[in-house]
């Protein structure tokens, strides 16, 4: 392998490949391509894996391609493909590339338009899978006890604040008493059972 022209960008299946990296990482960089799937293809092509990627010659990138494109060919078996009994084809075919972005698009997109649980599912952004979405899956802002107004002061509503003096016209409590030198309003009359203060002269009778 060392005697082939070595080449810094190796380019399969339309991706630009570092020739410094080796057989197996190189090939794991092309999307729908995994370590296992990589090393069988190196395995039927008889490539050493631990040499670098550079040193492939056209030859061995036209048959690597080749396996990519059309695994069937190369006798792999089926649980090795990624895309078993295509929905339009009915044939066990192996998505890589932009292909395989292509191929969800569509599928989401024919489950929606089809009015299917999995499509409102997906309509809706939850997971389709049967996973647990009772903890887990949740998007946008935090969820908790929303805080509002403002906080009552500690003797209740309608506690007035110490030192502060009655408003005018609010009437006194039920069961408290005057306060010492409170004044009576305007024109009001004393009670019919109210003592006089101490000192005070009684008013003189009227004729």
């Amino acid at each position: 392998m060392a005697t082939q022209e070595y080449r810094h960008i190796v380019r399969i299946v339309g991706n630009d490949i570092p020739g410094s990296k080796k057989m197996l990482v190189g090939l794991t960089q092309i999307r729908g391509v995994g370590y296992n799937f990589a090393n069988a293809i190196l395995h039927k092509l008889k490539i050493d894996t631990n040499d670098s990627i550079g040193y492939l010659s056209e030859s061995q990138v036209q048959a690597i391609e080749g396996i990519l494109q059309d695994p069937a060919s190369a006798n792999f078996p089926l649980w090795f493909l990624n895309r078993r009994k295509d929905v339009e084809t009915g044939r066990n075919i192996h998505l890589i590339t932009s292909d395989i972005e292509f191929t969800v698009r569509n599928d989401v997109e024919r489950e929606r338009t089809t009015g299917s649980w999995r499509g409102y599912r997906h309509m809706f952004g939850l997971k389709v899978r049967g996973q647990r979405t009772r903890t887990t899956g949740r998007k946008g802002g935090a969820v908790g006890v929303a805080k509002g107004g403002k906080v009552m002061p500690a003797g209740g509503a309608g506690a007035p604040a110490a030192g502060a003096a009655p408003a005018a016209g609010a009437a006194p409590a039920a069961g408290a008493a005057p306060a010492a030198d409170a004044k009576p309003a305007a024109g009001a009359k004393p009670a019919a059972d109210a003592k006089p203060a101490a000192g005070a002269k009684p008013a003189a009778k009227k004729e």
